[in-house]
Formats: C-alpha cells, sequence, structure tokens
C-alpha cells in the first residue's frame, strides 16, 4: 500500500516550482542568522513578533529545513505545509499593514510573498512531481 501523504503528481514541471520555491525560502531562513538585526531577531522586535530571540530562529530554521525538503521534493506537502503557514504570517505581520500608506506600495512589496504562497499551496496540492524523493519513495 502506497503512503497516500508521500504521493504526488506526474507532473515534471513541478521541479521548477521546487527550486524557486524552496531555493527563496532556504536563502530568507539563512538570511535571519546571518543578517540577525535586519531580517531576524531585530526585525522580529521592530515588527512587534512575540519572543523575537526565540520565534526569529525558530522561523529561520524552518525556512531552511523546510526549504532544503522542497528542493529534494521530500515530504514536500508537510514542508509546503509548514511554509504556507510562515508565508501566511509574513503577509499578515509585514505586508497587510502596508495597506495604509497605499495599494501600490502594498503589492510592490508583498510581490515575492505572494509568489511563495501561491508555490506553497500548488506544491500541497500536487506534491513534489515526476523528478522527487517523494515519487522515487512511492514506487
Amino acid at each position: 500500500m502506497k503512503n497516500k501523504f508521500l504521493q504526488t503528481s506526474d507532473a515534471g514541471y513541478l521541479i521548477l516550482v521546487r527550486l524557486m520555491t524552496g531555493f527563496v525560502f532556504l536563502s530568507e531562513g539563512i538570511q535571519k542568522f546571518l543578517s540577525a538585526d535586519a531580517l531576524g531577531v531585530g526585525r522580529f522586535l521592530k515588527i512587534g513578533i512575540p519572543y523575537p530571540e526565540f520565534s526569529a530562529p525558530f522561523v529561520g530554521i524552518i525556512e531552511i529545513v523546510a526549504g532544503i525538503l522542497i528542493v529534494l521534493g521530500l515530504v514536500t506537502r508537510l514542508a509546503a505545509l509548514l511554509l504556507l503557514i510562515d508565508i501566511s504570517v509574513a503577509i499578515i505581520t509585514t505586508k497587510i499593514p502596508m495597506l495604509h500608506i497605499s495599494f501600490w506600495t502594498f503589492a510592490h512589496e508583498a510581490r515575492t510573498d505572494f509568489c511563495m504562497f501561491i508555490g506553497t499551496i500548488l506544491l500541497l496540492i500536487s506534491g513534489g512531481g515526476k523528478w522527487s524523493a517523494d515519487k522515487r519513495l512511492t514506487k
């Protein structure tokens, strides 16, 4: 019996979505540690995220680990779910407040976040695709 959690679409194009989504999250997670004042603890403190000394490294680790899993196509749906939660919180806390400036400021600043949001939804629905570790594990 195949594990339904690991089952995936046969679509080959999903590798492009995985690479784009996974590497962006991986990069953002690493930067939370390399530039902690601007992108990690300091930023979380500035925008009012509770317990920034814990939450920023926690989010950074989630982005790194889940980003790598997405790139590999390993437990893709679980990794996508974690990153969907991550990006949803980012949009709510950092982008939605920009609507008071203007819609166009919001749209400009949120463009990457919305691409990551849609990419994670696609991977959550479809899985890792034809060239993923998930596909190999379900053979």
